[in-house]
């Protein structure tokens, strides 16, 4: 059930927003009570803000570069600070390297099973008819026809869904985020870039979940239209503004708001999403940057921006190994 909350906030992970994305933000809907919560939160979360920061040890040097996965035009702003760091890298680590993501568009295509449905009953035959139109009405507004969403696993139709609508033309024409334009930079500079993860890490976390939790975690994705678009642009706006850490609780709040999801259930929920997708992720990648840095003497990691803030967040793991922590200006 952890994906629910990952689809409200996946976070900083995948589109520049077309004008149905635009308009007011989700943070304008928040109480006064919640805004406290959230500020309260941000004020004790170790470097909560800031999207460019380095890491120095013994004369080796990390710039740290918080992501999005998704297009976005103001990604131009950034990548004139990012640009001359990774040229003057010796390695670049991203969480995926074009390498990585070839493997998975391979497995899609030899294993078809670890996001489809080969056999047995599919998604209308699992849900009830009601329930199962709801579904395919949103699948069809992010151009997925109902015949194939039927056949896709609960969490992969849960993820595909977490796009908005409005969204899904800059995804269709090839527009990435952040990371790919590092890529891009990378290679026309030839510096080389090595992946933190094995390339099936997210899909081994995904799925995990039994098929009931993967169904109680499809039932819940699906928010309102305007509660999603509402978040994708209160998202956007904290990221580019560099608040990381409130962007993060923000999320926190919103899975409160999913109709049918007591606060109890949504703090949990939450909780685990934060531990699969960030906190263990995060604790393996130092020993790979550790590594990389025992090697080079200039190194730029790049990767989703909620990576970086928290008590086990990337800065703060590498702040306990010795490394001096300082915003990039």
């Amino acid at each position: 059930m952890r994906f629910a909350a990952l689809c409200l906030c996946f976070v900083l992970l995948p589109l520049r927003l077309a004008a149905l994305c635009e308009g007011p933000g989700f943070t304008e809907t928040l109480s006064d009570a919640e805004r406290a919560e959230i500020a309260s939160a941000v004020a004790a979360t170790p470097y909560a803000e800031g999207l460019f920061w380095t890491a120095r040890r013994d004369g080796v040097e990390i710039t740290l570069i918080g992501t999005m996965h998704i297009h976005d035009p103001r990604h131009d702003g950034l990548m004139v600070r990012a640009a001359p760091a990774v040229e003057a890298a010796d390695l670049v680590l991203l969480e995926l390297t074009a390498v990585e993501e070839a493997l998975a568009a391979n497995a899609i295509l030899t294993e078809p099973e670890r996001l489809f449905l080969m056999e047995g009953p599919t998604l209308p035959e699992m849900l009830d008819e009601e329930t199962w139109q709801r579904l395919a009405d949103a699948a069809r507004a992010r151009q997925i026809p109902a015949f194939m969403a039927a056949k896709f696993r609960p969490w992969y139709l849960a993820l595909s869904l977490a796009m908005p609508a409005c969204a899904m033309p800059d995804l269709i024409a090839g527009r990435r985020g952040l990371d790919h334009r590092i890529m891009d930079v990378a290679e026309g500079a030839g510096v080389p870039m090595q992946a933190l993860e094995p390339w099936d890490t997210l899909f081994r976390i995904m799925e995990e979940g039994t098929p009931e939790e993967q169904i109680d975690m499809l039932l819940m994705s699906v928010m309102p239209d305007e509660m999603q678009s509402r978040m994708i642009v209160s998202m956007l706006d904290g990221y580019f503004a560099g608040r990381i850490a409130e962007v993060w609780e923000t999320s926190r709040i919103a899975a409160r708001h999913v109709p049918g999801l007591d606060t109890e259930t949504a703090e949990a929920l939450f909780m685990e999403t934060q531990e699969a997708l960030l906190d263990v992720r995060n604790l393996a990648w130092i020993p790979v940057i550790e590594e990389a840095a025992a090697e080079h003497d200039r190194l730029v990691v790049a990767v989703g921006a909620a990576h970086l803030p928290g008590e086990l967040g990337v800065l703060r793991l590498l702040e306990a190994e010795g490394w001096v922590i300082a915003p990039l200006t």
